[in-house]
């Protein structure tokens, strides 16, 4: 239930200043960060900063608390949506490293899959955040965000704070990472765009940075697309190309679709909340609230996961920024972060390329997700985009006529004989459809009179189990 403080209590807890100095964890900062000895550094739980060199407590100017930052949601539970992106039978929960990790910790299984290890010599992440920074803290620090889209501090804000830079701190460790090479991408199409830098964050809670990422209702990529909507957005998705998964073209739909948001409602928060659930669902919110256009406004009027999202948006922004304050560092991993871009206009098997141009597989794979089967595909008409390390460029561009004709019977022709009866390439027409009630998939393929081996085929369906509302792509 939503529930306020009186401002008393507010009071209350704004005068407390605790002044515990954490040595051991100050010691850590220190040889981990690489700052420079007399540069002061934070101590959590205290309205003082402490030089480490001297020990000189140099007061700062703290904000007051009034109780809009003691709005709660006591039924929250704030890693409902933090675990929604992959199922739990995924093959990034089979590869857990148990004995190390949470197996809710999703993100570290999708880099463990993609062979992003961790490399020595590094920064160190601590594994617990011994610090507790009082609210006060916590306000000054987002109302010091260099935002536009307003940024609001509450308990429900708080939560999830608390799950990143506590239960979450491996998972930010890999995202910081990560965001070294996926938000250039970001920023350089917001500022073309003419967007708020700090929409960079959504994919951090779309898809935990991971371009392969599928949730359970089919949204595909960083950005996380339905089928409909990256088709509205000019996004190509057939049997050889899901360009959701493009970082650099789904990158450009998200920005479209954002701005058509935002000029529909004129309020980022809102227009945030319906990237997630829709603007249907956003204007129902809002008639039922009478009319309000405020995000906190029609906050119980809307799906119970949009509920969580506009706050985990502004606690994602909140740990990408004050990571360092935490005992959080980015993780050392194998990425090839500088990349060039090929078009290409003909088929050709990752092992084609790797064989010529002594580029690993998985690299491709890492950098090439919407590429399916391993396979790079593009037409005259439509070409596609290869990413590739940038050190290859230079054997690509000798290779590039050759790759296709190397050993294509054996590694391209044989891979493509091997797909199912009924796999298109994306020449013919296709339509979504929506399961009903009593449907199977027996019912539908004799309906649309295609075969049920090509139902699962096109959908990566591993079971005949159908749900309401499922959608279904069927090629025609």
């Amino acid at each position: 239930m939503l529930w306020s403080a009186t401002v008393d209590a507010a009071s209350a807890v704004s005068q407390q200043t605790e002044t515990k100095t954490k040595t051991g964890f100050l010691s850590r900062l220190k040889s981990n960060s690489g700052k420079k000895k007399n540069q002061e550094t934070p101590i959590a739980n205290t309205t003082n900063i402490v030089s480490e060199s001297v020990q000189e407590v140099v007061p700062i100017e703290l904000p007051e608390l009034d109780s809009t930052n003691f709005v709660d949601d006591t039924l929250l539970n704030v890693f409902d949506y933090m675990d929604a992106v992959l199922p739990k039978d995924s093959l990034y929960y089979q590869a857990l490293d148990s004995t190390y990790f949470s197996p809710l910790d999703s993100a570290y299984m999708e880099w463990l899959a993609c062979g992003l290890v961790l490399k020595g010599g590094e920064k160190a992440t601590t594994p617990t955040d011994p610090s507790t920074p009082s609210d006060r803290i916590f306000l000054k620090r987002i109302q010091e965000l260099p935002n536009i889209i307003p940024a609001t501090y509450n308990q429900i804000v708080r939560r999830y704070i608390d799950a990143y830079t506590h239960q979450r701190r491996m998972q930010v460790s890999k995202l910081l990472a990560l965001s070294q090479y996926y938000f250039p991408i970001f920023e350089q199409a917001l500022e073309e765009k003419g967007l708020p830098q700090e929409l960079k964050y959504l994919p951090v809670i779309e898809s935990a940075l991971n371009p392969a990422a599928t949730s359970r209702m089919g949204a595909s990529g960083l950005w996380q697309f339905m089928y409909n909507t990256g088709k509205t957005h000019g996004l190509q998705i057939n049997s050889m190309t899901d360009e959701r998964r493009d970082p650099i073209k789904s990158t450009y739909a998200a920005m479209e679709y954002l701005s058509s948001l935002y000029n529909l409602f004129g309020d980022w928060n809102l227009a945030i909340a319906a990237y997630n659930c829709g603007p249907g669902n956003v204007r129902k919110a809002i008639a039922r609230s009478g009319g309000k256009r405020n995000f906190w406004d029609i906050y119980f009027y809307l799906p119970r996961e949009t509920r969580s999202y506009v706050p985990i948006f502004i606690a994602a922004n909140y740990v990408m920024t004050y990571h360092e304050e935490h005992g959080i560092y980015p993780a050392g991993i194998e990425f090839p972060y500088r990349t060039d871009t090929m078009m290409i206009d003909q088929a050709m098997h990752f092992r084609q390329i790797s064989a010529l141009c002594k580029v690993p597989v998985d690299e491709l794979v890492l950098l090439n997700p919407h590429f399916r089967n391993k396979i790079a595909y593009g037409t005259s008409e439509k070409k596609g985009i290869l990413y590739l390390p940038a050190q290859y460029t230079g054997a690509y561009i000798h290779f590039q006529d050759s790759i296709p004709k190397h050993k294509s019977g054996e590694l391209l022709t044989k891979e493509l004989n091997k797909l199912p009866p009924g796999y298109s390439t994306g020449s013919g027409s296709s339509f979504v459809y929506r399961v009903r009630s009593g449907d199977t998939l027996s019912s539908i393929a004799r309906r649309y009179h295609v075969t049920v081996n090509q139902l699962r085929n096109w959908n990566g369906l591993k079971s005949d189990l159908l749900r309401i509302g499922q959608r279904i792509i069927i090629y025609q």
